[in-house]
């Protein structure tokens, strides 16, 4: 939320710090009467004086200097009388994540650190920490031959990290079963749009944008994959992909068998990442794709959190107290800064820094 503030309604929590803008008021009138008195000697000088040449007054000399001290010291002390006013938030929708977690046997190659399942982990824990949690709600769905909803909708992020700590190391389906070793994006998909519909039919619709962000290496597609895709068009939910491995793969995890188990001889022995598989996914679900190692997990979860809050509706206005003595202490910063512009003897330049030491200490003693 981007606050707007008013200005016309400007209040102080400690008014009776104003008095002291008596000091700069005089200071100020003094400075005046200073230009003034200048500007009418430089007059009488050149009415006076006959040279060959002509003379040239400059127009203030270093009263700009001690003008600019005036005017920030003033700032300051509207910035210690704590200045406040109402300012105006425009409220932004959260974003309801429903991560597809690919959690097949060719997920346990170790082409990567640890292997793909442990890597796609430590992505999805990117991907919490990016969330704001105040509006923001995640869940999260394991998919091989069949699906596995792991974790509703939640905005407690204590839930959320607890599933991944029990995850963390290996996908839920067992090696051993025949299950794991397919991919059935389909029913990831459709358990997807699942856990939304369930939420709605629990807590009514979300005013939340939806999107998915699908984690696989996008090997050995099964099912109806168009059919999947057009589902979640339908509902105008993006899929951001996220590919995980490498194009030059590794080998399959070895499955111990029995002695009467015979091998298939078209059985894949390896696996690698299906990049161009997983970019058509993004590009026909109006998501994007990201691939991990590519680029920083952080930039990648930040990525998609902010292309799903650029879809999430405004929902109207608040009315809060704002702070502003930020303000004005900055501009008393630049206006003293500015006045080094015009400084012509040390003595000023020991004056200006004696002078913003003191400012610096006694408004952090005020405000602190």
């Amino acid at each position: 939320m981007i606050p707007t503030v008013d200005f016309r309604q400007l209040a102080f929590s400690q008014p009776q710090v104003l008095w002291l803008l008596v000091v700069p008021i005089l200071l100020i009138g003094a400075w005046a009467w200073r230009f003034t008195e200048r500007r009418a000697n430089a007059r009488n000088l050149a009415r006076a004086r006959i040279l060959p040449v002509r003379e040239r007054f400059a127009l203030a000399g270093d009263l700009p200097f001690w003008l600019s001290l005036s005017v920030a010291t003033a700032l300051l002390i509207l910035a210690l009388a704590r200045p406040h006013g109402p300012a105006r938030a425009v409220r932004q929708g959260g974003v309801d994540v429903v991560v597809l977690l690919d959690a097949s046997a060719s997920m346990r190659t170790k082409d990567v650190a640890g292997d793909r399942w442990q890597r796609s982990m430590r992505f999805v824990r990117a991907l919490g920490d990016a969330l704001s949690w105040t509006n923001d709600r995640v869940a999260l769905a394991v998919f091989a031959h069949i699906a596995a909803p792991q974790i509703r909708l939640t905005k407690d992020p204590n839930t959320f990290f607890f599933f991944l700590d029990h995850l963390d190391q290996a996908p839920p389906f067992r090696l051993e079963d025949d299950t794991t070793w397919d991919t059935n994006l389909e029913l990831g998909v459709y358990w997807g749009l699942r856990v939304i519909e369930r939420d709605e039919e629990l807590h009514e619709k979300s005013p939340n944008a939806k999107l998915f962000v699908l984690v696989s290496d996008g090997e050995v597609w099964s099912g109806e994959v168009e059919k999947s895709l057009r589902k979640a068009a339908e509902r105008q939910i993006p899929i951001f992909v996220v590919g995980v491995g490498t194009l030059s793969g590794g080998p399959l995890p070895v499955v111990p068998r029995s002695e009467s188990a015979t091998r298939d001889p078209e059985e894949p022995v390896s696996s690698r990442l299906d990049r161009a598989g997983l970019q058509r996914i993004a590009a026909s679900s109006q998501g994007e794709y990201f691939e991990l190692d590519r680029d920083g997990d952080g930039h990648i979860a930040n990525e998609i959190i902010d292309s799903g809050k650029r879809l999430a509706p405004t929902l109207g206005t608040t009315e809060e107290a704002q702070e502003l003595y930020w303000f004005f202490l900055g501009g008393a910063g630049v206006v003293a800064a500015l006045g080094l512009l015009f400084l012509r003897e040390r003595t000023e330049l020991w004056i200006l820094l004696l002078g913003s030491a003191l400012a610096l200490l006694g408004t952090a003693s005020i405000l602190g």
